[in-house]
Formats: structure tokens, C-alpha cells, sequence
């Protein structure tokens, strides 16, 4: 029944390779050069790397771009199209820009108004080329006022989310736009082939590098983030707050069921791994521990 799918879909999206469990076809949305519609017949889900079209049944791309005899085959040899999982609304995309009072901060022009901004990056341990590679700014008023503002870039370079973080006061440290944190911050920047560790916040990354924030989100198994992992890592290192350990056990048992190496990272002493010195961090990352199934379930049980 698989090669019959295989074969329907193929009829009218052309050809494919293969990558794991994953077809990988042409996108009829986007039509994007590169074959970056991924779908998972075990899953009966479909997505496109490029312009996030989806859907939770394959069913919705005959219906939609299939020819006629297209959906007679799939209906007559594989079952009916649920017309209601067809009619259900696709959500609108969300489009976020910057802050209107946001001033960057890369520029060599220091104004009394950024004063603080800098000062407070400076506690935080942050350097020129940090602010330059994360491309980072504040404002000065409005919405955002005292917030330092670090956006985040898609793979096609334009901005998908920024978090905005209090300089100035104690309290209501963050106010980040409300919308699904289902994305990689930053993924224009992220080398693949290269160790990637999890994290909690976008401070924590700026230390760690080369890393993605959960945003204060865990990973689940049906988010983007976790299958861009599981499509692009043959091991990971993770280095959540001290306090989220069972968060971090739960994320550990989610990727070795996938068959991904997790190397745990020991942040005991500090909040987070944005508080340790970029050396402090180096060091935790070359001593940390492998987990497997094994020694997973045995600290499962001592615990």
C-alpha cells in the first residue's frame, strides 16, 4: 500500500529521494527549486521546509492538487478523503516585524540614550561581536521601552520573532510577541554540521553557540524544532536550567527513542548556562556525560 501512495503522490509532485522515514517532494505551494515538502506516510503528515505548508492528512494534497483521477485512485485503493480535515481553516501566517522604536546597537556611534542598553549587556558578559553576529538593538520608548531587543532570522533571512528583555527593572523581565514558538531562533545562523546543544533562553545560546533556545517551551515530538533534529543530528548535547531537570529527562527520553546521542552538560553552581564565562561553558561541554538507555533508566531509579 505504501509504494501505491508513493506512487499517487509522484503522479502529480514528480519525483523524490528519500531521507529516513521521510519523503521528500517538490512543494506545489512555493514551488521551491529544491524538493522540501516532507512527507511522512507512517504519520500521515505533510510539511514544507520553506513555506511551512502543511497539514496533519496527505489526504488535503490530493484533494487540493491532485487531478481528478488522482483522487478517484486514492479514495477507490487507500480510502476515503475526509472531506472534514479538508474544510478545517489553515491558519493564517503570522507576520511579526521589529519594534518601530527599535535602534540597533551594531553601529560604532554611541548615544547617551544607549548607554545603559550597553552597560547591561556588558554585565552580561556580551562583546562587540555579539552583538553584531545576533544582530542586536534596544528602545529607547514606546512598547518596548528600556527592553534590549534580539531578534530572530528564518532560513530565508527575514525576522520571525524577537525577544525583548527589561534592562532597567527587576520585574516583567520579558515581553516577547505572543505567537506559537514552534521555530528554531535564529536557524539562519545555525551550522548543522557542526555540535548543536539545546538550551533554555537566548542568553544561554549567545554563551553556549551554535545552540537552540526552547524559548521556555519543551521539545515535543510533533514541533519542528524536534524533527529538524531528528532529520539533521546524529547527537546533541543539552544544557537546560539547573531546577528543569525534569524537563531535560523528559527531552532525553524523547531523543534516544529516536536513536539521537545526548550528551548532558552539568550546569549545577549557576542559574543558567547564561551566567557562566564562555570558558566555564567550554569546559562543562568537554566533560559531559553520554546518556543512553541504559544509564537514563538506572538514574531514573536511583532518583
Amino acid at each position: 500500500m505504501l509504494e501505491r501512495k508513493i506512487r499517487i503522490i509522484e503522479s502529480f509532485l514528480g519525483g523524490y529521494h528519500k531521507s529516513r522515514n521521510e519523503f521528500l517532494f517538490h512543494c506545489p505551494k512555493c514551488k521551491h527549486h529544491k524538493p522540501k515538502l516532507s512527507i511522512n506516510f507512517d504519520k500521515d503528515v505533510f510539511k514544507c521546509w520553506i513555506c511551512d505548508y502543511n497539514g496533519r492528512t496527505i489526504s488535503r494534497l490530493v484533494y487540493y492538487y491532485g487531478k481528478q483521477e488522482h483522487k478517484e485512485s486514492w479514495n477507490s485503493e487507500l480510502g476515503i478523503i475526509d472531506q472534514s480535515q479538508l474544510d478545517k481553516p489553515v491558519e493564517e501566517e503570522i507576520v511579526i516585524a521589529l519594534p518601530k522604536e527599535f535602534i540597533s546597537l551594531t553601529g560604532n556611534k554611541i548615544t547617551p540614550l544607549s548607554l545603559n542598553a550597553r552597560k547591561y549587556l556588558n554585565t552580561r558578559g556580551l562583546e562587540t561581536y555579539d552583538v553584531l553576529w545576533w544582530k542586536i538593538g534596544y528602545c529607547p520608548d514606546g512598547q518596548y521601552k528600556n527592553r534590549i531587543i534580539i531578534p530572530s532570522f528564518d532560513l530565508e533571512g527575514n525576522v520571525n520573532y524577537f525577544i525583548a528583555r527589561n534592562y532597567k527593572d527587576r520585574w516583567n523581565k520579558y515581553l516577547n510577541p505572543s505567537i506559537k514558538k514552534d521555530f528554531i531562533f535564529n536557524e539562519l545562523y545555525l551550522d548543522w554540521d557542526k555540535d548543536i546543544t539545546i538550551v533554555e533562553g537566548v542568553f544561554d545560546a549567545i554563551v553556549a553557540g551554535n545552540s537552540i533556545p526552547l524559548l521556555g517551551s519543551t521539545l515535543r515530538e510533533d514541533s519542528y524544532i524536534f524533527q529538524r533534529i531528528v532529520e539533521k543530528c546524529s547527537k546533541v548535547f543539552i544544557a537546560l536550567d539547573h531546577d528543569a531537570r525534569a524537563k531535560e529527562d523528559n527531552i532525553i527520553k524523547l531523543l534516544l527513542s529516536y536513536g539521537v546521542e545526548v550528551y548532558r552538560i552539568d550546569t549545577s553552581g549557576f542559574d543558567d548556562v547564561g551566567e557562566m564565562k564562555r570558558t566555564d561553558f567550554e569546559l562543562r561541554k568537554k566533560s559531559a556525560s553520554f546518556v543512553s538507555f541504559d544509564n537514563y533508566l538506572l538514574e531514573k531509579l536511583l532518583s
